[in-house]
């Protein structure tokens, strides 16, 4: 009878002990009303530690002395990471606010008025400033059609070509 290659049970074991950094953004375009709708799901934790580096003080995300300091403090974070071109042209995002879930929080996003958009470019450099390994999942929807992206340290931003 052979042995158990341990090799599976290393990878297992180490995946475990190993944090990974990722992110989820999903981009709507909503045809109703000609705004981007945007739904971000990061680890409070890591976003806890990335508002401390920006502010360079400690933050409590789940018990914050000042929930309207941190809500600011959010905002400002997110709105900073997060750009998008529409057909080349920069559209301004509003911060709406968030819901925090167990291990993770959605923070959601709307973009200005925009006409229905051929070509989208997004850059995402959310919490790769203070975890390299950071990658950042993006999924556009447009007509219900996903396009998707990843951003990372080495690519920060990308190209998606809408169809109608």
């Amino acid at each position: 009878m052979p042995g158990i290659n341990p090799l599976p049970v290393f990878l297992i074991f180490w995946s475990l002990l190993h944090p990974f950094y990722i992110s989820l953004t999903d981009m709507v375009y909503n045809e109703g009303n000609q705004t981007i709708e945007i739904a971000q799901k990061i680890f409070w934790d890591d976003l806890e530690v990335a508002l401390s580096h920006a502010n360079q003080a400690p933050v409590d995300f789940l018990a914050p002395a000042d929930p309207a300091a941190l809500d600011s403090m959010v905002a400002s974070y997110l709105l900073a990471h997060n750009r998008i071109l529409i057909d080349g042209d920069t559209i301004r995002l509003h911060y709406l606010g968030h819901e925090v879930e167990a291990d993770a929080a959605w923070f959601y996003l709307e973009s200005e008025r925009i006409s229905p958009p051929t070509q989208v470019t997004v850059f995402n450099s959310l919490l790769i400033d203070v975890f390299p390994e950071q990658q950042n999942i993006v999924n556009f929807y447009k007509n219900r059609k996903p396009k998707s992206l990843l951003t990372r340290k080495d690519k920060l931003e990308g190209l998606l070509i809408l169809e109608d």
